[in-house]
C-alpha cells in the first residue's frame, strides 16, 4: 500500500489477537497522552499461539494494511507471538515505522536474585527464533525456565481474570518455576498483564513480576521522535478508536473491563478509508 507521507497529526495503530494488546495500549497512553491511538483487536483468530507462522504472518499484513488505511503514523505490534512469525516481513514491506515486543528476559536475568527466572508465553513464542536469540545473547547469565501456557489467552479473552478456571491453569503453570526458586517471572504475552493481581498472590510478594509494555512504550516515542512525528500538545488528549474481526459486543463488553470509560468497538473492515483518528 503507498500513502501519503505521515505527519504527526496522524494516529498510532496498535493490534493483538485480542484483547491483550490493552495491556500495551496503556502504557502507549500513558507515555504519550496527547496521541491518538487505533486498536485492532482480531479477535476472530485469537489466540495466534495455536496458528500456523504463515497465518499470523498473513493476518498482522492484512491488519497493518488496515492501520494504514486509517492512517496510522506507526505500527505497534502488541503481540509476542506475532512478532516473532511476522515483524520482519513487515519491517520489509513497510517504510513507516514497526515497533514489535521482545519479552522482558533481559531485565529479569538483571533483577533476579536466586539466578533463576521463569518466562510464561504462549508456546509459539517460546519456540520462535526470535526467542531463541534472545535467551542466545544472554549467554547463560541466569536458568531461564520457560513455561508455556495453554488456555490462558482464552480465558483473557473470556473476561475470565477471577476465576477458578484462571485460577486452576495459572497455579499449574506458576508451580513449577516456584518449585525451581525462580524469583523473578517475565509475562511474555501482553494477554498475561490483565492476570497480574491473581499471579502476584499464587507467588506472594517475593516474587517480581515483569512485562514489557513500558519499554515498547518509551521505544515508541524514540521512533516518532526521531522522525519528527510526535504530536505536539494540542491542549486536548489523544482518543481512541477500536475495532475488531470477531463479534464487537462481545469484545466490547471485555473490553470495558480492560479499559476506562465508554468504548465503542467497530466491524473490522477488509480495507478501510483514510479518516482521522477520533478524538
Amino acid at each position: 500500500m503507498t500513502r501519503a507521507s505521515p505527519n504527526p497529526s496522524d494516529p498510532i495503530g496498535v493490534f493483538d489477537s485480542g484483547v491483550g494488546g490493552l495491556s500495551v495500549l496503556h502504557e502507549i497512553r500513558r507515555e504519550l497522552p496527547h496521541e491518538d491511538l487505533l486498536y485492532v483487536a482480531d479477535s476472530r483468530y485469537a489466540p495466534y499461539g495455536e496458528r500456523s507462522l504463515e497465518e499470523i504472518a498473513a493476518r498482522a499484513t492484512t491488519i497493518t494494511e488496515c492501520l494504514i488505511s486509517e492512517g496510522a503514523k506507526a505500527v505497534v505490534v502488541a503481540c509476542n507471538t506475532a512478532t516473532g512469525a511476522a515483524v520482519r516481513e513487515l519491517r520489509a514491506r513497510y517504510a513507516l515505522p514497526i515497533v514489535a515486543m521482545e519479552p522482558a528476559v533481559k531485565p529479569a536475568v538483571a533483577h533476579t536474585r536466586t539466578g533463576v527466572v521463569g518466562v510464561l508465553a504462549t508456546s509459539q513464542t517460546l519456540a520462535s527464533h526470535k526467542f531463541v536469540q534472545l535467551l542466545g545473547r544472554l549467554g547463560g547469565e541466569a536458568e531461564v525456565l520457560v513455561q508455556p501456557c495453554p488456555g490462558l489467552v482464552e480465558q483473557v479473552e473470556r473476561g475470565e481474570l477471577r476465576s477458578e478456571r484462571t485460577r486452576t491453569l495459572l497455579t499449574r503453570y506458576l508451580e513449577p518455576l516456584l518449585a525451581r526458586r525462580a524469583d523473578t517471572i517475565v509475562l511474555g504475552c501482553t494477554h498475561y498483564p490483565h492476570l497480574r493481581l491473581p499471579i502476584q498472590e499464587l507467588v506472594g510478594p517475593a516474587v517480581t513480576l515483569l512485562d514489557s509494555g513500558a519499554a515498547v512504550a518509551r521505544q515508541v516515542r524514540h521512533r516518532l521522535a526521531e522522525q519528527a512525528l510526535l504530536r505536539p500538545h494540542a491542549g486536548r488528549p489523544g482518543g481512541e478508536r477500536f475495532w475488531t474481526s470477531g463479534d464487537p459486543a462481545r469484545v466490547a463488553a471485555v473490553i470495558a473491563e480492560l479499559w476506562p470509560g465508554s468504548v465503542a468497538v467497530e466491524p473490522l473492515p477488509a480495507m478501510g478509508k483514510v479518516v482521522a483518528a477520533a478524538g
